[in-house]
């Protein structure tokens, strides 16, 4: 499953995605009716468009044994907060079935290595706060006595000479939040400059996350600040198309 804004803005994640499933082994089909996951319209209250769009989501994908995409937001929706559309034994296995890149890879295929992967730069890793919050993919600051763990940085570390930057507050929304960004703009800017204030701190000029939703509003938070940062996601990465 692509979403919505990587396919009309990013079309490169989403084919970064299927070349390294399949460069997996998984075997890879693309519904072509699929549109929006439904995310946007159910956080605004618009709950008969939500039902529509989660609706004919459950139609395009409810055969597959997985549903991945590289999106923690989306699937978070999916899986999470999926009510809009009617409780259906298909609507309950959709949301039982779909996976995050990230966590697909990691829990799943229990991918070991990526030896097609090198990337011989120093990267900052953010993990949005559906992943962790939502989908439990990283340890949680506000649980300080929990062992540290992080699916994607774990994934991060088989890549051929990529190295990572600690930064602090690492787990702090970046200020994008979907419609948050458009109804309280200044918050979500002043949130976005605060986490590229931390980024820029390392010394690192790469920031990689597997949600592209926060590296849209990072990178427009930089470019009207006119900072030289590169943003991809861990597809590209993984994929080795990043350079």
């Amino acid at each position: 499953m692509i979403p919505c804004y990587i396919d009309m803005f990013y079309p490169e994640v989403g084919i970064a995605t299927l070349e390294l499933l399949e460069k997996l082994g998984a075997d890879v089909d693309y519904p072509f009716d699929q549109t929006c996951c439904g995310q946007p319209m159910a956080n605004s209250g618009a709950q008969a468009e939500a039902q529509a769009t989660e609706e004919l989501f459950v139609n395009n994908f409810a055969a597959y044994d997985y549903i991945v995409a590289p999106s923690g937001s989306c699937v978070h929706h999916i899986r999470n907060k999926f009510t809009a559309a009617a409780d259906s034994p298909e609507r309950r296995h959709v949301s039982a079935r779909v996976r995050d890149l990230p966590e697909f890879l990691h829990d799943v295929l229990k991918v070991k290595d990526f030896p097609w992967a090198e990337f011989p730069h120093e990267v900052a890793l953010h993990v949005s706060c559906s992943a962790i919050r939502g989908l439990g993919e990283q340890a949680m600051s506000e649980r300080p006595n929990d062992p540290f763990f992080s699916k994607p940085r774990s994934l991060l570390e088989k890549v051929k000479g990529l190295t990572l930057a600690d930064f602090s507050r690492p787990d702090e929304c970046c200020g994008f939040g979907g419609t948050f960004a458009v109804t309280d703009e200044a918050v979500s800017a002043s949130m976005g400059n605060d986490k590229l204030e931390r980024l820029g701190r390392t010394g690192a000029r790469y920031v990689i996350s597997g949600d592209m939703s926060c590296l849209m509003h990072l990178q427009g938070c930089a470019h009207r600040n006119r900072e030289d940062f590169r943003f991809l996601h861990l597809a590209q990465v993984l994929n080795g198309s990043a350079r």
